[in-house]
């Protein structure tokens, strides 16, 4: 590369690395939301079943005539690119740590791998807060910069989201990477305006017993920069994540042990600030005969 050198932090190991060209997945399922605004909700039970087929198959799927103002989508975009055309100083101000989790950051691991990116965590308002036991998670924000109401991360390498749901805006840049299910290739999701992608996550993959499996995902490095904006859907934190009851049974046994949400998140934010030196907990790690213990 002509003398020019890469912090060996951020290089993928040889099999997670792009191709120099991703093909633009075909078929992917896009959902029209409108019927779960009809008055007569006559077509609700098909789009479910709609739902349940691009889940199980896909994992994801992009929804269109959501009912999401155009308007406030622009706001939350306009207010996330003005926040990271601050000076890193400005940036850093509110930046977050292991104490306070919410804010801005620059460095962080995903697969014990650092990302290419600059994200701003935070987390919805609730007034009042959840009493106890539940995790109280606090935003930061420069108070000379108003009008934000939205989440963002940018460039992230291969891995499953632990929530339950994500429902992600990704402007017309494009980058993010599925893992196909049919033949594990890696595909591109094109951009489509007014819509959000939505996937499965690892929550939903216990709670169904497999049924809808957590779709594996990656953000490419991009020539221009990429903005997105995404809202992961967590339980509880005192909620045991297990398969539920509707789903077992004799013949389909559980296929997980339970698990504490919120220790799972606090173990697993740990790994967002330090790498570690083996791989961060995962779902897999509570599949049956492979039990382990949070502290």
């Amino acid at each position: 590369m002509g003398g020019l050198s890469m912090d060996q932090a951020f290089v993928q190991a040889p099999e997670h690395r792009a191709k120099p060209s991703v093909a633009e997945a075909d078929g992917i399922p896009v959902i029209d939301l409108s019927p779960l605004f009809a008055a007569d909700g006559v077509d609700v039970d098909a789009l479910a079943a709609e739902v349940g087929r691009a889940s199980q198959d896909w994992g994801f799927f992009v929804v269109v005539r959501h009912a999401v103002p155009e308007e406030v989508v622009a706001r939350a975009a306009e207010a996330q690119r003005a926040f990271f055309a601050l000076p890193p100083a400005r940036r850093a101000a509110v930046a977050r740590s292991e104490a306070a989790q919410m804010g801005y950051y620059a460095s962080d691991h995903t697969q014990n791998v650092r990302d290419w990116k600059e994200a701003f965590d935070l987390v919805p308002t609730r007034h009042p807060p959840p009493p106890p036991p539940a995790v109280v998670l606090d935003n930061k924000w420069p108070d000379d910069l108003p009008g934000f109401s939205p989440d963002l991360a940018l460039g992230l390498g291969h891995h499953k989201d632990a929530c339950a749901l994500t429902v992600l805006y990704q402007d017309a840049v494009g980058g993010l990477d599925v893992r196909r299910r049919c033949d594990g290739e890696w595909v591109r999701v094109r951009p489509i305006p007014q819509s959000f992608i939505i996937n499965v996550g690892d929550i939903v993959q216990v709670w169904s017993n497999d049924r809808y499996e957590s779709a594996e995902h990656r953000v490419a490095v991009n020539v221009e920069e990429r903005f997105s904006m995404p809202f992961f859907f967590y339980p509880a934190s005192y909620t045991m994540v297990e398969p539920l009851e509707e789903i077992v049974s004799e013949e389909s046994p559980a296929r997980y042990n339970p698990y504490c949400w919120g220790k799972f998140f606090s173990t697993r934010k740990n790994g967002d600030f330090k790498k570690l030196d083996v791989d961060n907990i995962q779902i897999a790690h509570f599949r049956k005969k492979a039990l382990v213990h949070i502290q």
